[in-house]
């Protein structure tokens, strides 16, 4: 009977060194590791999860084929086995099924099984082995089923419909993920083409044509479904994000991670989601930025284009100038002569001697050699150039031209409010109704400017004016006294009338 083992502890798991679990890839016998893995990985195709060194060499005995390293017995894979389990790739429980005496029972045999974190570490060794470094592309047709499934999900989320807005959601990230990870793959590999074509032109000018095709549909395709994806965007956000999430945390199957982390996770995942085509504030989505990548690798493969042409129609290249460099340096008379072909093709003069006092001149004699002398810190620039080091030019000033958009939208329409109170004050007068906030406020700049002219030093104002946005008020002297009724209370002026026109 196999023993059960008892649950992981996962929270402690996660704190561990998990590097370790590709030890196997630096181990001498590497190979021996892999194909042993390989084995475990046919038997989980097949339904089988738990095995012991005998099962593992007959599974080799079928997979291996002709390599020498899948070519073991059942002693030779179980010290395997052991160092797999210590790095903890495999897990091990006793097994005392398989026992025919009762001292094999005492000895229970070992089984072993797949890690959660070992299987994965062994299919990204197994995706890196199998991945083709020229199978990059830019994936076009992602573009209309990400218009599709956000379509999908608006309608699953306006009915609740949980199970549905996971799967969309899963959908989506996964394609959009799969999407940038192809996108950063073709510009690596359009980056190695570059760099090398000086020294295989034949491999670019094969493939230009498709290549520039190919980056012109992409671009053309991601200009006309950059608008619509953001309006399905609004169109989800329009039936509640919050819900959407919600939903999504609570038909999420990873009964290990609580709902709160859950929900975490999908929102953050939403937020990248909206960020790769609806733009931030003061700043370009990540489809424009793509896009302005594409464009930019379009006019560098024409460039690159131009320049591979023109070189092989004028028949000089880099390999034929080098050519011809080796056949000179070949055919010097002399070593000096040699070493003069190479100081004008290279440009390398002598050493260049620098001068600076040692801050222990005290000690150091000034006509001590440098070879002799202790070392002296120098600035790199002056190793390099010659020429002191400067703090060089003053770093970019900082603009949140957002910001700063947004305070004058705002300024802007304080303004409008003030002018139009204002206007009201002149059509309606101050007295027989009561002003309300905005008209308030600008009574009380009014009467501050009016009053403020009033500076008599001897003798008794007659009347004094005060103006604001088109608008002038008037204070005259009354035999009475005049009240104002306005949002913030009563105002009671002595002596003076106020009009507004």
């Amino acid at each position: 009977m196999v023993e059960e083992t008892s649950a992981p502890d996962y929270a402690a798991y996660a704190d561990t060194n998990r590097l370790k679990l590709f030890s196997f890839t630096i181990a001498e016998k590497r190979a021996e590791y892999l194909w042993v893995l390989r084995a475990f990985d046919h038997a989980r195709a097949n339904y089988t999860v738990l095995l012991h060194a005998g099962a593992v060499a007959q599974i080799l005995e079928k997979i291996g084929g002709s390599d020498p390293a899948a070519d073991l017995s059942a002693a030779e894979v179980t010290p395997l086995l052991d160092q797999l389990h210590v790095w903890e790739i495999l897990e091990r429980s006793y097994d005392g099924t398989r026992a025919a005496t009762l001292a094999e029972y005492r000895n229970r045999h070992f089984v072993y099984q797949f890690g959660q974190a070992g299987y994965q570490v062994y299919r990204s060794v197994e995706d890196v082995l199998a991945a083709r470094l020229d199978s990059a592309s830019l994936s076009r047709l992602a573009l209309p089923d990400l218009l599709a499934d956000m379509s999908e999900l608006a309608e699953a989320n306006r009915s609740s419909d949980g199970d549905l807005i996971f799967r969309k959601l899963k959908r989506l990230d996964s394609t959009l993920s799969d999407m940038a990870d192809r996108a950063a793959h073709f510009y690596l590999t359009l980056g190695d083409l570059v760099r090398t074509t000086e020294i295989t032109p034949q491999a670019f000018l094969t493939h230009k044509d498709a290549l520039l095709t190919h980056m012109r549909e992409f671009s053309s395709d991601l200009a006309r479904y950059a608008p619509k994806l953001k309006e399905a965007i609004e169109h989800v956000e329009s039936t509640g994000v919050d819900r959407m999430i919600r939903l999504a945390a609570a038909s999420d199957e990873r009964v290990f991670v609580p709902i709160t982390e859950r929900e975490d996770d999908w929102a953050a995942r939403w937020r990248g989601l909206t960020a790769w085509f609806v733009s931030a504030e003061s700043g370009i989505s990540e489809s424009e930025r793509l896009r302005e990548g594409t464009m930019s690798a379009i006019a560098a493969v024409l460039a690159l284009l131009r320049r591979v042409t023109e070189t092989r129609r004028g028949g000089v290249s880099r390999e034929s100038q080098l050519r011809h460099l080796a056949g000179w340096f070949a055919a010097t008379p002399s070593e000096d002569a040699a070493h003069a072909l190479f100081q004008a093709v290279f440009d390398l003069g002598r050493p260049r001697h620098l001068s600076m006092v040692h801050p222990d001149a005290d000690i150091i004699s000034h006509s001590r050699s440098w070879w002799e002398a202790p070392p002296v810190e120098i600035a790199r620039t002056l190793a390099e150039t010659g020429r002191p080091p400067s703090p060089g030019l003053p770093s970019k000033v900082a603009r949140n031209d957002g910001s700063i958009r947004r305070l004058r939208e705002e300024q802007l329409a304080a303004q409008r409010t003030r002018s139009a109170a204002a206007q009201s004050l002149a059509s309606n007068g101050v007295y027989q109704r009561e002003l309300n906030e905005q008209e308030t406020e600008v009574l009380l700049s009014l009467l501050n400017a009016a009053l403020t002219a009033r500076v008599p030093v001897v003798g008794r104002v007659k009347s004094s004016t005060g103006s604001e946005n088109g608008v002038k008020l008037t204070l005259s002297p009354s035999d009475g006294s005049t009240t104002i009724k306005t949002a913030r209370g009563r105002m009671h002026l002595d002596g003076i009338e106020v009009s507004v026109r």
